[in-house]
């Protein structure tokens, strides 16, 4: 069977002018060809190949010996060429791009700009990409409790938090409550392993532990307090979504650094305010 999407080796059953036909072996009734620019020198009848499948602009199936940037199955970095009416044409390493359909966009792409994507067969028996990668990424990564990965974020939800692609393969998430700062869908991120679930995804986070994450939020409320000629409007009996949207913590988070700088003699805390001494 000639496997769309997929690399296999299939043997030389026929020559003809412009390349060769490729099948399983001799006899098959299905077989694929093989352009001649394609066709390594010394081939013959005979001659087994490893060549990647896929469909040409008539929409015939087609062999190619070059390796594409992505494969059925894989979840892969992709630049988008540009934009049209049904979506957008990735460069995946081909002659003819891959498209990006609308309805397969988590959010609006430009011609230019890195986009990871799944690649999928859809209604029509036609190799195309996805941004909803989530079904495609792999649960069972070499990462423990602590470990620091690096990931991309492909889905942003109200209720859970940042979905994260770890190393652009492994199923990770940012707990909402982990959130702050500027995340956004494409974002790359640094974080720390918090705990691998039973189905092996990976719960993380953008912080540091509380007491290393304690020194690092004390030294950004010094920089508030600098730039805000030595005054923070608020203090830690602030409301928390108040504290959140002005500092990216926690109200224990905040609590915390302001504990530290207070024993450390640093500043003031006033009824409606925080002072630097």
């Amino acid at each position: 069977m000639i496997k769309l999407g997929e690399k296999q080796e299939l043997e030389i059953i026929k020559k003809v002018d412009f390349g060769v036909y490729l099948a399983e072996k001799s006899g098959s009734d299905e077989k694929v060809l093989l352009p001649g620019k394609q066709v390594p020198e010394g081939c013959d009848i005979g001659s087994r190949l490893e060549v990647f499948i896929y469909k040409d602009s008539d929409d015939r199936l087609i062999a190619t010996t070059k390796t594409p940037k992505i494969m059925l199955g894989d979840v892969r970095m992709l630049k988008v060429k540009e934009t049209s009416k049904i979506g957008a044409f990735m460069d995946w390493g081909l002659e003819k791009d891959v498209l990006l359909p609308f309805k397969e966009q988590t959010r609006k792409v430009k011609a230019g700009e890195e986009v990871l994507c799944a690649m999928y067969i859809d209604k029509s028996s036609r190799l195309c990409v996805t941004m909803n990668v989530y079904n495609y990424l792999l649960d069972k990564s070499p990462y423990s409790k602590d470990d620091k990965v690096i990931g991309t974020i492909y889905e942003l939800s109200d209720n859970f938090g940042a979905f994260v692609a770890v190393d652009d393969i492994y199923s990770g998430l940012i707990p909402k409550k982990e959130l702050y700062g500027n995340i956004e869908i494409g974002s790359t991120v640094n974080a720390r392993v918090v705990s691998v679930r039973e189905d092996g995804k990976l719960n993380l986070s953008i912080r540091e532990k509380a007491y290393l994450q304690m020194d690092t939020d004390a030294e950004k409320l010094l920089d508030m307090l600098e730039k805000g000629g030595g005054k923070i409007l608020f203090n830690d009996k602030a409301a928390p979504a108040l504290i959140r949207e002005k500092t990216g913590m926690s109200k224990n988070e905040f609590k915390r650094a302001v504990g530290r700088l207070l024993k450390e003699g640093k500043i003031e805390i006033k009824p409606d305010s925080i002072v630097r001494k």
